[in-house]
């Protein structure tokens, strides 16, 4: 009996020491060591988005880079894609103007945004359009600069700016003054459209000959012209927006190239204001320059009508036939026979109403004349060299 007790007793010793011994590797499972904790620490400290958020993958999304805003002055990344774009900003063959490589991921990024919301604008905007366009011809300038005040307030009247500018075109009321509009408590004519747009279009005449240059104009009008003047000093000189933007504020900068897409995206191409001056002559030539150097009145280009001309006209000729002084013909096209006598020889006529219509009822003559007329000429110089050999 004594035997079988100690037997019991030893079985209940045996088995308390083995759920001892469970139970302590129980909390080891349970308890990590030090060393992982500190690790799981900061591994949940550095990855604060859930795990299924990091698993999951998401699809490649077109990043918006304005590389200009970063790099120094004149650098650009010539590795840019301008995949989808090439036909339009490198191989344009309907105007021939190239958009400037250090531009292209900027517009096409604007365009890519902004497109479709433009495009479904357009129809309300085209009264508006015209009557801007209609002003800025009586100036001589480029209708596309109506682009302009759509970038500034999208064409709306009552559109007012932080800063205190006001109207389509958004000018600051010492501005407005000085280029003849009242601004009091009682009248504003800043919401004038038309009044607003003779006082904006008399502005871009003065920055353009300040500096010469459709894109500093732009910059200028929406930054001052003392900020363009600081960042040519800054850039060493430079007129070459491309290579001073950086020195722009960043406003001014952005601006340029929102007209820029504006501008492709109404009219499809670039033009003469969407160039800086050395590529405008360069791709466009004299016609980049001709523009404002006509020496007519404001009532004269209310007048006048317009006309694209291309071939071996010659301004004498032209004159002759359309009973009109050859001095007034180059008042109204000056620059015309260097234009025509270039491989480029396209050029936008201008005549006073009367004299378009002369011109259109004998343009065949008048271009036979021409032709005859410079025949004769190299005959002459022909003549002339052969008596001096």
């Amino acid at each position: 009996m004594m035997m079988k007790q100690k037997l019991f007793l030893l079985a209940i010793l045996s088995l308390g020491i083995l759920n001892l011994v469970s139970a302590n590797d129980e909390d080891k499972k349970k308890k990590p060591s030090s060393s992982k904790t500190s690790v799981t620490k900061k591994t949940s400290s550095a990855k604060k988005t859930p795990a299924k958020a990091v698993s999951k993958k998401t699809p490649p999304v077109k990043t918006i880079i304005l590389k200009d805003t970063i790099q120094s002055p004149g650098k650009f990344d010539t590795t840019v894609s301008t995949e989808g774009f090439e036909d339009l900003f490198e191989k344009d063959t309907r105007s021939g103007i190239l958009l400037n490589a250090r531009a292209v991921e900027f517009v096409e990024d604007y365009m890519e945004k902004n497109s479709d919301d433009l495009l479904s604008m357009k129809t309300s905007c085209t009264p508006y359009f015209k009557t801007i366009e209609g002003i800025l011809s009586q100036y001589g300038l480029p209708l596309e600069l109506k682009y302009l005040a759509f970038i500034e307030s999208q064409l709306k009247i009552k559109a007012k700016s932080w800063a205190g500018a006001c109207g389509p075109w958004q000018l600051m009321p010492v501005t407005a003054r000085e280029l003849g509009l009242t601004v009091n408590k009682s009248r504003d004519d800043r919401y004038d459209y038309k009044k607003s747009t003779h006082a904006a279009s008399k502005y871009l005449i003065d920055l353009y000959k300040e500096f010469g240059d459709w894109l500093l104009v732009i910059a200028a009008y929406n930054g001052g012209p003392g900020n363009v003047y600081s960042a040519i000093k800054k850039s060493g000189g430079s007129r070459n927006f491309w290579k001073l933007q950086n020195f722009l504020p960043a406003e001014s900068r952005t601006h340029v190239k929102k007209f820029i897409g504006t501008h492709y995206i109404f009219e499809g191409s670039g033009g003469v204001t969407t160039l800086t001056n050395a590529e405008a002559k360069k791709q466009i030539g004299v016609t980049a320059t001709y523009l404002l150097n006509r020496k007519i009145t404001n009532k004269e280009k209310a007048n006048a009508k317009t006309l694209i001309v291309s071939g071996k006209y010659r301004s004498e000729m032209i004159s002759k036939n359309i009973m009109m002084s050859h001095e007034d013909f180059l008042r109204y096209n000056p620059e015309f026979d260097k234009k025509m006598s270039s491989s480029d020889n396209v050029y936008e006529l201008k005549l006073p109403a009367d004299k378009m219509e002369l011109f259109n009822a004998n343009k065949y003559n008048i271009l036979n004349d021409s032709v005859q007329s410079l025949l004769n000429s190299n005959t002459v110089m022909t003549v002339r060299s052969d008596a001096g050999r």
